[in-house]
């Protein structure tokens, strides 16, 4: 399939404000703190961009630097790296000395090595390791998070998947109903990834989203323009029940 003209912003645009500039009050040191921290919200991003590229087929120009769904669907695109389905192994695009892939099209990828080396995270300085699928959202998730980006994809390529990252407007003004859609992305990423405390998961979620908190015990209430979303947890900080009136 061949790869057609940009339907949105130009990509050297994108590219220039999604690399060059990450958001300097976002912080995290381990996989868990980011999880706390961003996880949901990333999380959520994913749904916009799968209500735009869900069920399309897919493929990339790294020439070009070009991710095309469909027949006429093209996004500007960062590679961050591959993942292994023989040897289950993931590897970075940076360290893929083979590949000869241009420095442009990894400058993310670069950033989040530095980033990874600066507070001792393996996750993004090491550039092979043992993983598992989940690692593969986790990375993205963390991309998407520290360039503002519309969202990550995983693309199967038969021997293996790479993770590519996605910047564009018209995915980020999808619109999506707020309340039924936190019902739904919170569960999930309590069950997807082992978080160690969900009510700060839980509350750093809702506190970005604009909800007012308010704390009683195990119990927090978030409310929006007459919402409310109330979560209970148990002695460990873990959900026990979600539950909202909108």
């Amino acid at each position: 399939m061949g790869l057609f003209n940009n339907l949105f912003k130009k990509k050297e645009e994108n590219i220039e404000s999604t690399t060059n500039q990450s958001n300097n009050t976002i912080h995290f040191t381990s996989e868990n703190d980011f999880l706390e921290k961003f996880g949901a919200l990333a999380l959520e991003k994913q749904r916009n961009l799968f209500e735009i590229t869900g069920g399309l087929s897919w493929n990339v120009d790294m020439n070009k630097e070009e991710i095309t769904f469909g027949d006429d669907l093209t996004f500007p695109m960062q590679v961050l790296g591959s993942f292994s389905h023989s040897s289950e192994t993931w590897l970075w695009l940076w360290e893929n000395k083979a590949g000869g892939y241009a420095e442009s099209v990894m400058q993310q990828a670069l950033s989040l090595k530095k980033y990874g080396e600066e507070n001792n995270i393996e996750l993004l300085s090491v550039g092979k390791f043992d993983a598992v699928p989940n690692d593969l959202h986790l990375i993205g998730m963390v991309a998407t998070t520290m360039f503002n980006l519309s969202g990550y994809y995983l693309g199967n390529y038969g021997q293996g998947t790479m993770v590519v990252t996605i910047k564009d407007d018209a995915i980020d003004k999808t619109e999506s109903e707020e309340f039924s859609r936190i019902l739904t992305v919170f569960p999930e990423l309590i069950s997807t990834f082992e978080i160690q405390n969900h009510k700060n998961a839980f509350s750093n979620y809702l506190s970005q989203k604009g909800f007012e908190l308010t704390s009683n015990g195990n119990e927090v209430k978030a409310e929006k323009n007459g919402q409310i979303i109330t979560a209970t947890f148990n002695e460990n900080n873990l959900l026990t029940n979600l539950n909202g009136n909108s």
